[in-house]
């Protein structure tokens, strides 16, 4: 008659083949969720093995090293992509009212979102430079991780089921304009204005594994270390810090500080609620 397993024991074996898959998926494809929050990652990870439609994750990895698609959709798994047009509105009502009086006395902007995912956050932002009579100035970085998702971004076609919930965002958000005039509607789908992408530079770019690429005034980052254990934060906290122009502004996710990060007193807050901050150290 065989035993049970040792609980404890199967919660290490799972945790031995957590840590295969993601250092394979590291080597061979250079997608590093090796610092993710654990309990995070291991959900997202039996979805996709019982999606595939397999007994264990040993099986999965073995797929995932073997057929680039299944490495696709793993890949989609691992990087959540929740977003919407002007998320959190009070934050974008305080960037209104607290950066860009900062924003007009610069000659020239540059901004970068950082995991932009589909690119939802990215238009909201050129749309309140519109209408602020910035955006002529700025130059949009807009960057993530997965390749897939920066395609639909650089698309700019959205549901059209979305737009009402988009549109009650963007009035809270403090927006001047009727907000149908930056798309047009077609079937069920939208497609945003040309001209709000004619000063946005999409870019894959992986906050985990790539170094700053150039010198920012604003960084959004938002709602993406989360996702993160203490070290990675630490880690791209480090990254923003070194990216950002002395009294630039960083926003990060409601849920989300710089408290207790090795930079904290290089800020100081310009909104608590909504996470803004400015950098007053180098």
């Amino acid at each position: 008659m065989l035993r049970e397993e040792d609980p404890n024991k199967a919660g290490e074996r799972e945790q031995i083949e957590i840590a295969l898959l993601l250092e394979g998926l590291f080597q061979l494809y250079g997608y590093d969720f090796r610092n993710y929050a654990f309990s995070s990652i291991r959900r997202r990870i039996w979805h996709r093995v019982n999606a595939e439609r397999l007994p264990t994750i040993t099986a999965l990895t073995e797929r995932v090293l073997h057929d680039r698609a299944v490495m696709n959709r793993l890949l989609t798994d691992l990087t959540i992509h929740v977003t919407e047009m002007f998320r959190d509105p009070e934050a974008f009502r305080a960037f209104r009212q607290s950066v860009v009086p900062l924003l007009r006395t610069y000659p020239f902007i540059r901004i970068w979102h950082a995991g932009c995912s589909t690119g939802e956050e990215v238009y909201s932002m050129a749309i309140l430079l519109k209408e602020e009579g910035l955006y002529d100035k700025t130059r949009i970085y807009a960057t993530d991780m997965n390749e897939r998702v920066l395609e639909t971004a650089r698309e700019g076609v959205f549901p059209l089921e979305r737009m009402q919930t988009f549109t009650r965002n963007y009035i809270e958000a403090g927006g001047k304009e009727s907000f149908s005039n930056y798309y047009t509607a077609k079937y069920d789908s939208v497609l945003f204005k040309s001209e709000l992408k004619s000063n946005i530079v999409f870019a894959q770019h992986n906050l985990v594994t790539d170094r700053s690429f150039n010198e920012f005034n604003v960084i959004f980052c938002r709602n993406v270390m989360i996702y993160f254990n203490k070290e990675l934060q630490n880690h791209v906290h480090a990254l923003l810090f070194e990216s950002l122009s002395t009294f630039g502004i960083l926003a990060l996710g409601t849920k989300e500080s710089i408290n207790f990060t090795r930079h904290a007193d290089a800020y100081e807050e310009l909104d608590a609620h909504s996470r803004l901050y400015r950098k007053i150290k180098s």
